[in-house]
Formats: structure tokens, C-alpha cells, sequence
């Protein structure tokens, strides 16, 4: 097959594969509530289906990448899918939690070699004119992905069952493994390169530990930073990260060669991943929440909503990539980065009690724009900024970013809708004069301890079954909704106050790309030109 044909199938199996690898990050949230049935699982262990992916995802993006470019590109990412498909088979005949939570971090090794490697991959195959395109269809699926999974879990689940959500991954996985077989052409291996053994349990050490904190403090709104389960972690993490640092300097053969960061255009890309992951991506979770516990919305409708914001990636991914190409990298980040902090800004001024979806429309759509339009640039800027011979690495390194973005966006919005939403409840609580004293009290207790997420689940509980006899209910119910809004106006704030950091450090760092004439400088191209040599 001619390379011009070749490197599109190309696109589409990496494509496909990148959106199962996001897909299971974000698909499982709306299956949860039969796995427990199932089950009969507490919420801790419930939570580990959703963490145990995520943590482990997190800590092998570096290593995989590592191998991609010693073993070879093909080799690792052919691998990858085989044990994403193995594990998703597994965890949908698991028979226990426990069972579950394993096969989901087997699912998670496979997944960060789906991900980072396909970057690297798609890099690899297309020229620098056709490269921003490629990413932009890329950064397509992962954003489609990422937003579309509440509606594709709630289609799922409720058509065939908590077990559909990881078995639909095996015929599509078979599919992406055989175009993989025959499309995807081997990179040259750096034979030469030797596996940095110390350097991947470090790495693989400090972002496991950093990950697992944020989900301690996730999963324990009562635990804070200082606490002794998350400071012990945050502390193993930076001594990690700084053992990691003399080591690589001293190796002869670095999981990461440092010198990338001296790269101000690498750093950007990087930064602006970690904003948008934190920002954007962390706060889906939040507005899910607002609409199913809030509005009244189904799994299945809230997924139908949020495509307002995944939706754009369709049309307008493919086109930033070309943008990309003819205003530069920098100015479409930022600029992609300022349209998103607007749009929260306008979500946070249009939303109010009584909730209503046209209240949204015009935050999402604005959220939409941005996440179509930054997710290529990012890409092309990072792949860009590097030597050739660092592109596996550099794949690795921005998926980190992303990642641990998304971790600390959950729990950092997570922690200021909480207090929001408390403050706001404290005070109108205290304002409301027709109930007694020790009725406050009790009610405040029963509000706190199902916390800001149980929205309308609240005064379906029998501990709230004594305040429906009240006959203030009705201003009761408006002060936690009023509370609730409170806390999601501090969330979009925050966000955008990201995103705004995300849009300068962009424009800063970043810089304008010089024109080159070699088109065939990646592992893959060579070895392309040497198969149709062969031939």
C-alpha cells in the first residue's frame, strides 16, 4: 500500500485506540451504582474501580513511552492494546471488588501505551503539513472520549448491563490490533539505549504516590493537606522526584533527558495540558454532578447534554490542526485557552436557582470551542519543540501532565465547591427564622454529612424524613440548591482563573516554530523510505 493511503489507516487505528483508552477513564462513573448492587460494595471499594485505572494509567505513561523507543513503536503499542483487551475481558467477568479493582489496573498498563504511544505514532507518519491535521483528528477522539462516556456508559448500562461497558472493548480491540498488525510500520530501535531500570521505578514511584495523595484527598473530604495519609505521599513523591533528578543526570542512557525542559515552547505545550486537564476536563465531573443530582437529569441525558461540549471536536479538531499551521502553535492555545476561561465566566454568571439547561448552553458552547480548538495545537507544539529522538519521550511527558492535571483538577474543585458550598449553607441556615435552634443544627448535620454531591438524594434519606414534616421544607431545599450554586460559581472561577493561567504562560513561552526542510526525520518516516526501497 502506498505510504499516502498507509498513514491514514494509521491515524485510524491509533485513533481507535485512544478513545478506549480515555473512554474507560470517564465510562465507568454511571455503571458504578449497578456494580455495587452487584457487589454489595461499600463506596470505598467502589471508588477503586474508577482509581485503580487512573493510578495505575498514570505511573506507566513515562515507562511505556521509555520502551516504545527501545523496543520499537509498533512492538509496544501492539502490546499495549493486547493487555487493554485482556484486561477489559477480564474485568467484565470479574466476580468480586477485589477482582474488578485488578483487572482495571491491568487495563490501565495497556491504556498508557495506547495513549502515549499513539502520539508518537501519528507524529511519526504524517509530514510537518499534514502533521497538525493528523493531531487534530487525534485530539478528536480523546476529547470525544472524555465527554462522550457518560453517554456511551449510559447507553450501555442501560440497554445490556454494568459488564457491556469493558466487554465492548474486545471486539474493537481485536479490530485495532489487526489494522495495527498491518498498517503500522516498525520504528528503528536505538539499539544502542539501554532500559534506565533505576530511573523507571523512580519515576513509576513519584507519580504513583502523587496520584495516589490526590485520590486520598479525593475519597476523604475529611482528611486535609496536612494529614497524615496525604503529607506522607506528597513527601515520597518529592523525594522521589528529587532522587529522580540526580539520577538522570548521572545515567548514561536517562528515562528522561532533562534538557527538553530547557525547551520554553515544550514547557507551554506541557503547561497548558495540565490547565486544560485540571480546568476543563476536571470540571466535567462537576457539572455531571450538577445535572443528574441537581436537575433531575438521567446518566444517559446528562451524556446527551455535555456532547454541546465534545461535539465541537468533530468538526472543529480537524480544522485547528490546519489553523495550527497557518497562525502558529501559541496564539491558538492561548487564545483557544482564553475563549474556555470566558466561557466558565459566563456559566458562572448565567446559572441560578432554579436550575435550567438554558442556562448552560452558552457556557458549554464557548467550553466546546476551546476544547476543540486547543487540544491539537498542544499536541503539535510539544511533538514539535523536541529533537526526533526525543518524541516517545516527550509524548509520555505531556500525557503525564494531562493526566495528573485531571487528578488535580477532580480534587482541587472538588475541595472549593465543597467549602462553597458549606459556607453558603452555614449562613442561610442561620438566617431562617421559623425553625428551632436544635432543628438547625440537626438538619445542618444530616446536610454536611451527605455532603455538596447528594443533591436531590438528600431529602429522599430517613434522616431528612423528620424535616419534610416542616412547614419551611420548601425554603430548605432552595438554601441547599442556592449552596450548591454557590459552590459550582467557585468552581468555575477557579477554572477559569486556570485556564487564564494556561493562555498567558502559552503566549509567553511558546514560540513561533522555524520552517525546516526536512520532512523525514522521525524513526517511522526512515523506516518507511526503507520498506519501499525493499519493495
Amino acid at each position: 500500500m502506498e505510504q499516502s493511503n498507509r498513514k491514514w489507516w494509521i491515524l485510524v487505528t491509533v485513533s481507535l485506540a485512544v478513545f478506549m483508552a480515555m473512554l474507560d477513564i470517564t465510562i465507568v462513573n454511571v455503571a458504578l451504582p449497578e456494580i455495587q448492587k452487584k457487589f454489595s460494595s461499600n463506596f470505598s471499594n467502589l471508588q477503586w474501580v474508577l482509581n485503580g485505572y487512573t493510578l495505575v494509567y498514570a505511573a506507566m505513561l513515562l515507562p511505556v513511552s521509555k520502551l516504545g523507543d527501545i523496543i520499537g513503536l509498533k512492538k509496544v503499542f501492539l502490546l499495549g492494546l493486547s493487555v487493554f483487551v485482556i484486561g477489559s475481558l477480564t474485568s467484565g467477568l470479574a466476580s468480586s471488588h477485589l477482582w474488578l479493582n485488578i483487572f482495571r489496573g491491568l487495563q490501565g498498563i495497556g491504556g498508557a501505551a495506547m495513549m502515549s504511544l499513539s502520539l508518537t505514532i501519528v507524529t511519526s507518519s504524517f509530514p510537518d503539513k499534514q502533521r497538525g491535521l493528523a493531531l487534530g483528528f487525534w485530539s478528536g477522539a480523546v476529547g470525544l472520549a472524555i465527554s462522550g462516556g457518560p453517554l456511551i456508559g449510559g447507553a450501555l448500562v442501560d440497554s445490556l448491563g454494568w459488564r457491556s461497558i469493558f466487554l465492548i472493548n474486545i471486539p474493537f480491540g481485536i479490530l485495532a490490533i489487526l489494522l495495527g498488525i498491518f498498517f503500522i510500520q516498525e520504528s528503528n530501535r536505538n539499539s544502542n539505549e539501554k532500559i534506565d531500570f533505576f530511573g523507571f521505578l523512580l519515576s513509576t514511584a513519584m507519580i504513583f504516590t502523587m496520584v495516589l495523595a490526590l485520590i486520598q484527598k479525593e475519597m476523604h473530604e475529611n482528611y486535609s493537606w496536612i494529614d497524615w495519609h496525604i503529607l506522607s505521599l506528597l513527601s515520597l513523591s518529592i523525594v522521589f522526584f528529587i532522587a529522580f533528578l540526580v539520577a538522570e543526570r548521572k545515567v548514561k542512557n536517562p528515562m528522561i533527558e532533562l534538557s527538553i525542559f530547557k525547551n520554553g515552547s515544550f514547557n507551554g505545550a506541557n503547561i497548558a495540558a495540565f490547565v486544560l486537564g485540571a480546568g476543563l476536563y476536571g470540571g466535567f465531573t462537576y457539572l455531571a454532578i450538577l445535572m443528574q443530582n441537581y436537575m433531575g437529569y438521567s446518566a444517559f441525558e446528562t451524556g446527551m447534554k455535555m456532547l454541546l461540549i465534545s461535539g465541537f471536536t468533530i468538526i472543529l479538531g480537524p480544522m485547528a490542526g490546519i489553523i495550527s499551521g497557518k497562525i502558529g502553535n501559541r496564539w491558538l492555545i492561548s487564545g483557544a485557552l482564553l475563549i474556555g476561561a470566558i466561557g466558565m465566566i459566563v456559566l458562572r454568571h448565567m446559572m441560578k436557582v432554579p436550575f435550567e439547561w438554558s442556562y448552560l448552553i452558552p457556557g458549554f458552547v464557548l467550553a466546546g470551542i476551546s476544547n476543540a480548538l486547543v487540544n491539537p495545537p498542544i499536541s503539535n507544539a510539544a511533538m514539535s519543540s523536541v529533537d526526533p529522538k526525543h518524541v516517545g519521550m516527550a509524548s509520555g511527558i505531556l500525557n503525564v501532565f494531562r493526566q495528573v492535571g485531571i487528578s488535580f483538577g477532580v480534587v482541587i474543585l472538588g475541595i472549593n465547591l465543597t467549602e462553597g458550598y458549606n459556607h453558603s449553607l452555614d449562613k442561610q441556615m442561620m438566617g431562617v427564622q421559623n425553625i428551632p435552634a436544635e432543628f438547625k443544627n440537626q438538619m445542618l448535620d444530616v446536610f454536611h454529612k451527605t455532603g455538596a454531591f447528594a443533591g436531590s438524594q438528600i431529602f429522599e434519606s430517613k434522616q431528612a424524613e423528620v424535616f419534610k414534616q416542616m412547614p419551611a421544607f420548601g425554603d430548605i431545599k432552595n438554601i441547599v440548591f442556592s449552596a450548591f450554586n454557590t459552590g459550582m460559581k467557585d468552581v468555575d472561577l477557579f477554572i477559569a482563573i486556570l485556564l487564564l493561567i494556561g493562555s498567558f504562560a502559552s503566549a509567553v513561552l511558546i514560540k513561533k516554530r522555524k520552517p525546516s526542510n526536512q520532512t523525514a526525520v522521525i524513526h517511522m518516516d526512515n523506516a518507511a523510505s526503507e520498506n519501499s526501497n525493499l519493495k
